[in-house]
């Protein structure tokens, strides 16, 4: 006598039961080989019988519990070696933004900026780029270290409105990175706008190494050191803020 809480078989002629639906019904009704064992004796059963005729699946339950194992220990190895990755950036970052708040001097911060960070983050290239229409790149300055470029370019480079510019693989590194253009594979480029009194530029860091900036990844910690230059330029030029 059929159960009344299962469905009747499909009409002869009618649709055949799909796959999913065997599986849905299954997944809903847990217990329908205990009520109905004589529906094992058909089917192909992964743990296939012991001597005396009994269905063992204790081999197959092991094994997925192993291939499952061996997954959340991938799982859990990728979110460690993550964490490291994230927690050496984030030291290298607050290295960095300490040294630029140490400088002594405004031309101290250039120098902090244009050779000491390419140390302190572990890359290849930092450069300091300014959009200029003259010489007055920065207010009353002309320092060395400080490349220009033609107004305009930030937004041509960057993107209207795009702050942080992450790439994983180049096959030549644009013209900002200057004598270095060579040598750089992969790039971040952050805007820099530290006042409205004072040209918009893009703080370049460059990698030899592909793959060392990524699109994907997370932009807080390098948008953190782009506002730290910003506020460090406002603060030795004596600008207003944005």
């Amino acid at each position: 006598m059929r159960d009344k809480s299962e469905p009747a078989a499909a009409p002869k002629g009618g649709t055949d039961i799909t796959a999913a639906e065997v599986l849905s019904y299954l997944s809903s009704h847990p217990d329908f080989l205990i009520r109905h064992p004589e529906a094992v004796e058909g089917l192909q059963i992964p743990g296939g019988l012991d001597a005396k005729g009994i269905v063992d699946m204790r081999t197959f339950v092991i094994e997925r519990l192993k291939t499952k194992n061996k997954q959340l220990e991938r799982t859990n190895s990728d979110i460690v070696t993550i964490s490291r990755a994230n927690l050496a950036g984030q030291s290298r970052i607050h290295a960095a933004a300490l040294a630029l708040l140490e400088a002594t001097s405004f031309e101290a911060l250039i120098q902090a900026i244009t050779t000491d960070l390419a140390v302190l983050l572990g890359v290849d290239a930092v450069v300091l780029s300014v959009e200029s229409e003259g010489d007055d790149a920065l207010p009353g300055r002309l320092v060395s270290g400080v490349q220009m470029m033609p107004r305009g370019e930030t937004d041509r480079v960057l993107g209207p409105g795009r702050d942080v510019v992450l790439v994983s693989k180049l096959a030549q590194a644009p013209a900002i990175f200057g004598p270095a253009a060579d040598l750089v594979r992969s790039e971040a480029l952050l805007r820099l706008h530290p006042s409205s009194h004072c040209p918009t530029g893009i703080l370049a860091i460059g990698s030899r190494t592909e793959g060392t900036f990524d699109p994907g990844q997370a932009t807080e910690l390098l948008a953190f050191l782009s506002r730290v230059v910003e506020l460090c330029i406002r603060t030795w030029l004596g600008l207003p803020k944005p």
